[in-house]
C-alpha cells in the first residue's frame, strides 16, 4: 500500500471591515459592523488552533492589521503566517495598474508597522487578478499566490501572458517562478453561509453548517483514499467560520482528518516550500505543444 502524503491548509481571509468597505463599496454602518466581528472571531480560532497544535495562514488585508492590531499581534505571536491581502481589499480586476502597485505597498506597510513581517504569499480580494498581477507579484519577490482555481489538489506554476479571445486558439503564458495553491468556491466559507444583498445581485447563504462539514469532509476523503497525495485548500473567515455553530464545523474537520496516517496540517508557505524541491517552472502536463 501506497504512503499518504496529503497535507490540510486551514487558510484565515481576516477581512474585517475592508470586505465591506472595499468590495462591497458599502456605506450602512449596518452593513460594515458586520467586519467588527471579525477581531472575536480571530481568537476564537486561535484558542481551537492552539488546542489542536496546528499553525494556519492568515491573510491579512492592511486595513485590518491597523484597525485591529492587537489581534494581528497575536496570530503572529502563535506562530502563524501572515499572507498579503490588499488593503482595504480591492479587487485588483477594477484597478488601474498604478493603484495595484500602490495597494500592494501599502499592504506591506501597514503589515510592517503592525508586526514588522514582510509576507512571501499574496492572496487577491475577491479571488480576482488583473493582466498586471503576475509580474507585480514577482516584482515583489512573494513566493507564492493563492486566488487561481487551475487544479484541484495539486499545485502550479503561474504564467505571464496567456492570451485569449473568441476567434483565435487559446495561448499559453510564459511559466514563472511563482507558485498557485489553487482555491476552490466550494471550499470557502463565505459563500455557503453570509447573506448578502447588493444591486444587481444576492447571496443567499445561511447553510447549515453540519451539511457543509460533510461536503469538506468528502473533498477531504477523495483526496485522501482516491489519490493519497496532494493538498486541501480551505479558505475561512474569521468573520463567518467564527461564529456559534459554524466553529464546530471547524473543529469536525478537524477531528476528522488529525488522526489518518500520512496527513500534515501546514502552512501555506511550509507547503508550497516542499512542493517546490526538485521542480521547475512549466506549462500544464495536458498543455497544446
Amino acid at each position: 500500500m501506497t504512503a499518504k502524503d496529503v497535507h490540510v491548509t486551514l487558510t484565515f481571509d481576516y477581512d474585517a471591515y475592508s470586505l465591506w468597505i472595499g468590495t462591497f463599496a458599502a456605506q450602512s454602518p449596518s452593513m460594515i459592523s458586520r467586519g467588527e466581528f471579525g477581531p472575536q472571531g480571530v481568537r476564537r480560532i486561535l484558542g481551537l488552533l492552539e488546542s489542536y497544535g496546528i499553525k494556519s495562514t492568515f491573510f491579512v488585508p492592511g486595513h485590518t492589521a491597523l484597525a485591529f492590531p492587537g489581534t494581528v499581534e497575536a496570530i503572529a505571536a502563535a506562530g502563524h503566517e501572515i499572507g498579503h491581502h490588499g488593503f482595504v481589499h480591492e479587487n485588483p480586476a477594477t484597478t488601474t495598474p498604478d493603484q495595484e502597485r500602490w495597494i500592494m505597498e501599502k499592504g506591506f506597510e501597514a503589515l510592517d508597522k503592525v508586526v514588522g513581517i514582510r509576507p512571501t504569499g499574496y492572496r487577491s480580494p475577491a479571488w480576482d487578478n488583473s493582466p498586471n498581477t503576475i509580474p507585480l507579484l514577482l516584482e515583489f519577490g512573494f513566493d507564492y499566490e493563492s486566488s487561481l482555481m487551475g487544479s484541484e489538489y495539486e499545485p502550479y506554476w503561474c504564467r505571464v501572458g496567456d492570451a485569449w479571445s473568441t476567434t483565435e486558439p487559446w495561448k499559453f503564458g510564459a511559466p514563472v517562478d511563482l507558485v498557485e495553491l489553487p482555491v476552490s468556491w466550494l471550499l470557502d466559507d463565505f459563500p455557503h453561509f453570509e447573506y448578502v444583498v447588493l444591486p444587481n445581485n444576492l447571496i443567499p447563504g445561511f447553510k447549515s453548517p453540519r451539511e457543509l462539514l460533510q461536503s469538506w469532509i468528502d473533498e477531504f476523503d477523495y483526496l485522501y483514499d482516491k489519490i493519497g497525495t496532494g493538498v486541501l485548500n480551505v479558505t475561512m473567515h474569521p468573520q463567518v467560520i467564527g461564529r456559534g455553530a459554524r466553529m464546530l464545523l471547524l473543529e469536525g474537520l478537524i477531528e476528522h482528518v488529525k488522526d489518518k496516517p500520512g496527513v500534515t496540517f501546514s502552512t501555506c508557505a511550509d507547503y508550497v516550500a516542499k512542493w517546490r524541491v526538485g521542480k521547475t517552472p512549466c506549462l500544464p502536463a495536458d498543455a497544446a505543444a
